[in-house]
């Protein structure tokens, strides 16, 4: 099972790695450049109040589906019309609570149109996921391998020629960067949903209120979840555009989505995980096997993955920024230095989570979650004042700590996990010595390129040199598969 986890793994990141970072640094980035940070600080606002409501939307079908057709194939064949149906009711009611939600917080004109323009996107983006949540419950991860990264390969293309093509003579506008999502959206709807379809039968419209009550009442647990979630990790941007003076917010939530787009583009490789955990800690729970082989595989990985990204924002985040972006670079520095380290909590929140997910344990993973909320709400209240997008960064280090520590203590709990020594004790070592290296290699050259690209080779040293990952492993995967 841990062999075909990684060779999953390394197809969904392979595909995932090569778009959707350039869709992040060369399309999303250079459209903040283009328009300015208090542009794009509205957008990001209104992009995140999409996302707050987001569960209303999926009411956590998503996780309870995959779940299930994990389990049992037989569930996708009894329910997907149903819950077909069920996703598309529970999409105009998101649309119509998070337009009445804007117009309360006070959008109107442009913004709120292009509020509506962000809400259909968000609509067609969870029926993507959900259609995308059959075909892993099947294990089919090379084809939603590639489907992953399909909406962001058409907004590439659509973006590019808007940028680039010289095929208007207007500046770029962010409406125009909403309606390319809008058109990518749904050319993958329709090659998402003939491959579900196959798979299955369909009867539109299956109007069937008995059990849309039933599965409702069924999947609360995985919506209130994803409600909590979702405004502890998406309300910061929402808080400072909306709290501090007009102008000031908007540019001190642009300053922040700067530094917050690379924890976002981090946070692609934890979420692949995540999609893939799920349905194979479902299926070794269901059948009873052994879990601990695969989990301390996926969080090895996880965790060389985290510590890399947290010491080389700590060494190299005002470099990064100043390559990245024209304005606020000083500002945009400071925050990212601050907000991501918090990507070593929240990728670990991935491996744990996901299991406590599988197993059922819904009811332990909200009241970690409505008590990270409360953290993360008082913080952002207590620090946006003072210290502005800073603050919101420092709330979300001390909620993505918070969490990981909860859900590591419930695992261990739960499942009677007995911590391993000298497991532990190889992955403290690395972590000594990459730090201890970042902190000279940082020094060794004056071209911060060549120090990074030193740095991460002596992590990849550091990896196999403490035996937290064994070249034998490696190799007998490319041998068997390639």
């Amino acid at each position: 099972m841990q062999k075909k986890f990684i060779i999953n793994i390394i197809l969904f990141l392979f595909l995932n790695l090569l778009i959707k970072p350039f869709w992040i640094f060369g399309i999303d980035r250079t459209v903040q450049n283009i328009v300015g940070a208090e542009i794009y600080g509205l957008y990001f606002a209104l992009f995140n109040l999409t996302l707050i409501f987001n569960a209303l939307l999926d009411f956590g079908i998503v996780s309870y589906n995959s779940r299930n057709v994990a389990f049992s194939n037989d569930f996708l064949h009894d329910n997907f019309s149903r819950l077909f149906t069920l996703r598309l009711l529970l999409g105009v009611f998101y649309m119509l609570v998070v337009a009445v939600a804007g117009l309360l917080v006070g959008y109107k004109g442009m913004a709120f149109q292009l509020l509506i323009v962000l809400i259909i996107n968000q609509f067609l983006a969870g029926l993507i996921l959900y259609l995308r949540s059959n075909i892993s419950g099947l294990l089919m991860f090379k084809t939603d391998s590639i489907l992953s990264v399909l909406d962001r390969l058409i907004m590439i293309i659509c973006c590019s020629i808007l940028i680039w093509g010289n095929v208007t003579h207007k500046p770029f506008e962010i409406q125009w960067f909403a309606y390319c999502q809008t058109f990518a959206y749904l050319f993958t709807i329709a090659i998402c949903l003939p491959l579900v379809l196959r798979k299955t039968t369909f009867k539109p419209p299956y109007w069937d209120f008995t059990y849309f009550r039933k599965i409702l009442i069924q999947v609360f647990p995985f919506a209130l979840l994803t409600i909590i979630t979702a405004i502890h990790n998406r309300v910061d941007g929402v808080l400072l555009e909306r709290m501090l003076p007009a102008g000031i917010g908007s540019q001190q939530a642009g300053i922040y989505a700067s530094a917050y787009r690379l924890l976002d583009a981090a946070i692609i490789v934890a979420y692949v995980f995540s999609v893939l955990l799920l349905p194979y800690f479902s299926k070794l729970l269901g059948e009873k096997q052994n879990i601990v082989p695969l989990l301390k595989t996926a969080f090895t990985l996880i965790f060389i993955y985290g510590v890399g990204l947290s010491l080389t924002a700590l060494f190299y985040g005002g470099n990064l920024m100043s390559l990245l972006y024209k304005d606020h670079i000083a500002d945009s520095a400071q925050i990212f230095v601050v907000l991501m380290p918090a990507i070593a909590p929240l990728a670990a929140t991935y491996i744990f989570g996901t299991l406590l997910t599988a197993n059922g344990n819904l009811k332990r993973l909200n009241y970690i979650a409505i008590i990270a909320l409360i953290i993360n709400i008082l913080t952002n209240l207590l620090l946006i004042p003072f210290l502005q997008a800073k603050g919101s960064a420092i709330a979300c280090i001390v909620t993505q700590f918070f969490i990981i520590i909860a859900e590591v203590v419930s695992a261990v709990q739960i499942f009677g996990l007995k911590p391993d020594k000298k497991y532990l004790f190889f992955h403290l070592i690395f972590l000594i010595l990459a730090t201890i290296s970042g902190i000279l290699i940082s020094h060794l050259t004056q071209h911060w390129e060549i120090n990074l690209l030193i740095f991460l080779l002596i992590l990849l040293i550091l990896c196999f040199l403490t035996k937290i990952l064994k070249p034998k492993l490696l190799i007998t995967l490319l041998k068997n598969n390639f």
